[in-house]
């Protein structure tokens, strides 16, 4: 079985919370799906599974940070284009949730836009010419 990581995080509303992780490219697992958390593939090794306020809770004994005002993880995730980033961070904004969030950062061999969710968690869409390291 390879490594994986599973990236749970709370969601105020699941509905909008699915729209905007489908519209950067994750597929719902409807088997680790319900009413109060949904399983959104990223790739083989990489999932969020997306939780409401009630059933996160039940995963930690502390309190759930509020993203919108407080950073708690930045997640980078790898683009196979430029392109596909920016359509990525067009399609992120779309669905609910908003597009640079702070300056793009290009640095030709690389190139990085930072979105955050509808509730707030930062995502980097970030695309590296591995040729030009």
């Amino acid at each position: 079985m390879p490594k994986m990581i599973f990236v749970n995080l709370p969601v105020r509303d699941l509905a909008a919370a699915i729209r905007f992780y489908q519209a950067i490219g994750c597929q719902k697992n409807e088997q680790f799906s319900d009413n109060s958390s949904a399983s959104m593939v990223w790739s083989e090794t990489i999932t969020f599974q997306l939780a409401t306020p009630d059933y996160f809770a039940t995963y930690t004994p502390k309190a759930i940070a509020d993203a919108h005002a407080t950073t708690e993880v930045l997640l980078a995730l790898s683009i196979d284009s430029r392109q596909e980033v920016d359509r990525l961070a067009d399609a992120a904004a779309a669905a609910g949730g908003k597009a640079d969030i702070r300056e793009r950062q290009d640095s030709g061999f690389m190139y990085n836009r930072a979105v955050a969710d509808p509730d707030g968690h930062i995502l980097e869409l970030m695309w590296m010419d591995m040729g030009a390291v």
